[in-house]
C-alpha cells in the first residue's frame, strides 16, 4: 500500500486485511477510519502517521491502533502495569 521506503508505523502495520475491515468505520464521537489514517498517507515522513480523533479511536480502530501502540510503547493491549510503592 505505501512505497518501501516508507517507513511509518502506519506502513508497515496497515494491511489489506485491516483497510477493508475499518475503512467504513466511525468511533462513536463520528470521527472516521479514513481521517485517523489521512495524515499518515498524506506526509509518509511521519514517524507513526495515525491520530486518534477520540479516546473512543482506541477501542474502535483497535486492529491498527493496538498493533501500533505495542510497536511504540514496547507493550501489549495484555501487558499489566504494576507499581510497588514500597519505598
Amino acid at each position: 500500500m505505501f512505497a518501501t521506503e516508507v517507513k511509518s508505523l502506519l506502513s508497515k502495520n496497515l494491511s489489506r486485511e485491516i483497510w477493508n475491515e475499518l475503512k467504513d468505520k466511525k468511533d462513536k464521537h463520528g470521527f472516521d477510519f479514513r481521517s485517523a489514517i489521512l495524515s499518515g498517507c498524506q506526509n509518509v515522513d511521519s514517524g507513526i502517521g495515525v491520530y486518534a480523533g477520540s479516546h473512543d479511536s482506541y477501542t474502535a480502530f483497535a486492529p491498527l491502533m493496538d498493533k501500533i501502540i505495542e510497536q511504540y510503547h514496547g507493550h501489549a493491549k495484555t501487558a499489566k502495569h504494576v507499581s510497588d510503592m514500597d519505598h
